[in-house]
This record gives C-alpha cells, sequence and structure tokens, in this order.
C-alpha cells in the first residue's frame, strides 16, 4: 500500500482512529498515548502535505477512486495546508500539557474520555480543513463541535456545564444556518463539490437564491467564530473550560471557523460577487472595528484571566475579518498570517493560565497577586505573549499588523491605521493589568498553604508557544510568505 498517495486524508484518519481505541481501551494512560502519538503522527502527515503543495501545487485526492465532483474529493492548497500545520502543531503541543493538567481538573474515570473527545475534535477540525466537499464541510464542523461541547462541559465546576449549554445552543443555530445556506447552493448548482460548485454558480441567472446561501453561511460561521456580537458564548466556554481545552480550542477551533467563511467567500463565490456586488465589506468592517474596540474594553475588566484572555481573542477575530474587509491581497494575507500568529500566542497564554491556575488554585486575577515573586518563568510567559497581543516588535503579533496597517495604507485608509493603533493602545491597558496584579502587588498571604508543584511538561509546552510567538515575530519569512501564496491563490482563483 503506498500511503503517499493517501496523505491527503491520513491527517483526518489517525487521529479519528485513535478517538473509539481510547474508548476501548479505558484507560487514561493508555488514551494518552494513543491521543498524543496521533498528534504527532498528523503534525509529520500535515508538514509532508505542506511541503508537497510548496514543491507541486494543489492536490486532489478522490475517496474511493470516484473522480470529482461525483465523488468526495479532499483538496490541499497553500492555505488548507498553512491551516493544518497551525491546528496539527498546537494538538501536538497542547497534548502533552494535558497529561498533568487534567489529572488536577479532571476525576481519573474520565481521563479516557476526555482523550477520546480530544482525538474526535481534532479529526473534525482537520476534516473541514481538508474536504473539498461542502456537505462534508458541514459533517466535520459537526464533530468538531459536539466534541468541543463534550470537553468544556468537563470543567470543574457547575458553570461550564452552562458555558457548554450556552455553546451548544449558538453551535446549533449556526450549523443549522450553514446546513441551510450549503442546501441552497446544492439547489442552484446540483453539486456539492466546491470548486464545482464555483463553476457553476458563475453562470447561474438568478442570483437570489445564491444571495440567500450567502447570508445564512455568513450568520452560521460568524456564530461559529465568535464574530461581535455573536460572540457570547466564547468567554464564559473558554473562561470555564479546562485549561487544556481552553487553549486548544481558542489556537484552533474559531480559526478554521474563519477558514471555512475564506473558502466560501473566495472559492466558492468569488471576491467580486462577495465584496463588489454585494458590499458585503460594508458589514465586515464596522463589525471588525466593533470587536477591536468593545471586546477590548471588556477585557480590561474582567476579574478572572481566562475570561480577560477570552475577551482578547473576541478583539483578535476582529483583527483578522478587518483583513478580508479591505478587499485586496495584502489585506487577504494579513489575515492570513494574523490567523496563524494568534493561534500560537493564544494557545501559550492560554497554557501559563493554566499553569497558574495548577499552582494558585484559581485563575482570578487576586490569583496572580505576586506571581512574578512565586512563578517568574511563567509570569514572563504571560508578559511575552501580552505583548504580542499588542503588537510589539519582535512578536508574532507586530508582524500581524504592521501587514494590516501596510494593507489599509495601501487603500488610502489612512483613518483605518488610526484604529488599529488605538485599539492596540486598549490591549495596553489590559495587559497592563496583568502585569501590575504581578510585578506591583504583593503575594496573597498564604503562609502554611503548600502550593502544588509545576510540572516541568505543562511549564515546556507553555514556553513553546510563547517561543514560537516570538520566533515568527523576528522571522516572519516563512509565515508572511505562505499566507502571501494562500491570498494570491484566493484572489486569484475567484477572478
Amino acid at each position: 500500500m503506498n500511503l503517499a498517495a493517501h496523505l491527503p486524508i491520513l491527517p483526518v484518519v489517525v487521529p479519528l482512529v485513535s478517538a473509539p481505541i481510547a474508548v476501548l481501551s479505558r484507560r487514561g494512560a493508555v488514551a494518552f498515548v494513543l491521543a498524543t502519538a496521533a498528534s504527532w503522527g498528523a503534525l509529520a502527515l500535515a508538514a509532508a502535505l505542506w511541503l508537497q503543495v510548496q514543491r507541486d501545487g494543489v492536490i486532489s485526492y478522490a475517496i474511493g477512486n470516484w473522480p470529482p465532483p461525483w465523488g468526495i474529493e479532499y483538496r490541499i492548497d497553500s492555505l488548507s495546508a498553512f491551516v493544518l500545520l497551525l491546528v496539527t502543531g498546537v494538538a501536538a503541543v497542547v497534548l502533552p500539557y494535558c497529561r498533568r493538567s487534567i489529572e488536577a481538573e479532571l476525576p481519573r474515570e474520565q481521563h479516557y474520555l476526555f482523550y477520546a473527545m480530544f482525538g474526535l475534535c481534532l479529526a473534525g477540525l482537520l476534516g473541514i480543513v481538508a474536504t473539498g466537499d461542502a456537505f462534508n464541510v458541514f459533517v466535520f464542523v459537526e464533530i468538531s463541535a459536539l466534541a468541543s461541547y463534550v470537553l468544556i462541559a468537563l470543567g470543574r465546576d457547575r458553570r461550564a456545564l452552562v458555558a457548554s449549554y450556552q455553546y451548544l445552543i449558538m453551535g446549533t443555530i449556526g450549523a443549522t444556518f450553514l446546513v441551510i445556506g450549503i442546501g441552497l447552493l446544492y439547489l442552484m448548482t446540483g453539486t456539492l463539490n466546491l470548486a464545482d460548485m464555483s463553476q457553476r454558480l458563475a453562470g447561474a441567472a438568478d442570483i437570489r437564491p445564491v444571495l440567500t446561501a450567502l447570508a445564512f453561511i455568513t450568520v452560521g460561521m460568524s456564530l461559529k467564530l465568535a464574530l461581535f456580537p455573536l460572540h457570547q458564548w466564547l468567554p464564559h466556554a473558554y473562561g470555564h473550560a479546562p485549561s487544556a481545552v481552553s487553549a486548544f480550542l481558542a489556537a484552533t477551533s474559531t480559526k478554521v471557523s474563519i477558514y471555512v467563511l475564506m473558502r466560501f467567500y473566495f472559492s466558492v463565490f468569488g471576491a467580486s460577487f462577495v465584496f463588489e456586488r454585494v458590499g458585503l465589506a460594508g458589514i465586515l468592517l464596522p463589525l471588525s472595528l466593533a470587536a477591536m474596540f468593545v471586546a477590548s474594553a471588556l477585557a480590561i475588566f474582567q476579574t478572572d484571566l481566562k475570561k480577560l484572555l477570552a475577551y482578547s481573542s473576541v478583539a483578535q477575530i476582529g483583527y483578522i475579518t478587518l483583513g478580508l474587509s479591505l478587499e485586496s491581497v495584502s489585506g487577504l494575507t494579513a489575515s492570513i498570517v494574523h490567523l496563524f500568529n494568534h493561534g500560537i500566542t493564544k494557545a501559550g497564554l492560554f497554557m501559563a493560565a493554566g499553569c497558574v491556575v495548577l499552582v494558585t488554585g484559581g485563575s482570578g486575577m487576586n490569583r496572580i497577586a505576586g506571581l512574578g515573586r512565586v512563578m517568574p518563568f511563567t509570569s514572563f510567559a504571560i508578559v511575552l505573549g501580552g505583548l504580542g497581543l499588542i503588537g510589539v516588535p519582535g512578536t508574532a503579533g507586530f508582524i500581524s499588523k504592521w501587514s494590516l496597517i501596510v494593507a489599509a495604507l495601501e487603500g488610502g485608509d489612512w483613518w483605518i491605521v488610526f484604529a488599529i493603533v488605538l485599539s492596540s493602545l486598549l490591549a495596553v491597558v489590559y495587559v497592563w493589568r496583568i502585569v501590575e496584579a504581578a510585578y506591583f502587588r504583593a503575594p496573597a498571604d498564604d503562609t502554611g498553604v503548600a502550593r502544588p508543584r509545576l510540572p516541568h511538561s505543562m511549564a515546556v509546552a507553555a514556553w513553546i508557544m510563547i517561543a514560537a510567538s516570538v520566533w515568527f515575530g523576528l522571522d516572519s519569512s516563512l509565515t508572511l510568505a505562505s499566507a502571501a501564496s494562500a491570498a494570491e491563490l484566493l484572489l486569484g482563483a475567484s477572478r
């Protein structure tokens, strides 16, 4: 059997197979090894796919040897390969972190179920990115979402169940809108293959069903990616989920939802239809700006570190959708590179927050008082990640925001540059709240209370992500080149 010929489907199959085996094992240690091996295997396969795409261009894989559009196609291009790298890379780092983290937060009898759900969630996210079939997108969205609901509900208090229920309601509404939009496109074109659908839509005489489909898909995926003001589920979900789950979902779930929106906008409907004929940029732009300012302002007043980071995520999503609204290769490049940069930065921050939870017993801002003395390395990691959220030079966040500024200047939109800088100043305020608490307040008086020792596996995993954020801020050649290649492909294909 030639495994190289089946490379596009293997990153999805490997974690998908690991999940039921983990359940059958009924042992947390075995399930952990399976999930970790599957994530590292998926990362190696994703890296091989990325290299192959760089060398040979778009890869098409027909399921069951049924040629597209008759059969289901997996289609890997420069954008999907780049997102596959992000998702598998984060999973490969988060899983070793999980072992000690969930031992402290979950009952032992739930450990094997946690790893099974993690494998399903990872498989679903990778399937969304790899598939070239519209209905498969919906199926994999639901697989990842259902697993996410369970993972969030495993949080240590009852608020996690409420947060999971809220996410379930919002996610179900979003999925319903998505499948209605896909159904309308199928009625118009008679195909579910995304590439074939794009060609048939170009000759559509009646655009009213196409407009309706665009509206349903936009609203459905906006709920999934937590675009302001459809973000209400996110702060509670990330704030009350187990720390490892917050780190994984914050870095991958919303990013993959943004990928779906990009794929439909540029590969199916076409940029000229979405932005010139429909004028969707006129909606995306104000919503993006509102996310940047309102969510950042809300982050300032949070009394919980994880919720502060969650509201920051809503704001950072606004930067990504802002790039989409600029309607240019530069703007799309900025969106894609920020999708990657924010993913690794926020994964590192949530993992560092999980270290704080383990040692101090909670994520309240009062818990990090004097943290710079109690946990100096973890505190420094949080500061470095915070600098990335601000966009300080030398961090990945600076590359993202500078790319957005360049794109705005190319379009002559000086006021957008001003908005980016001003919203970044709000980020300075909420990051300073963390710095002030950690370095300028006295530690809580807990004399005689034994603090748990921070496991090396958790500290190293958090630092890997923070170090990656700094590395890609100092050397952006790989990320910017990959993002630019993906942007040119999307805009070139949609014209």
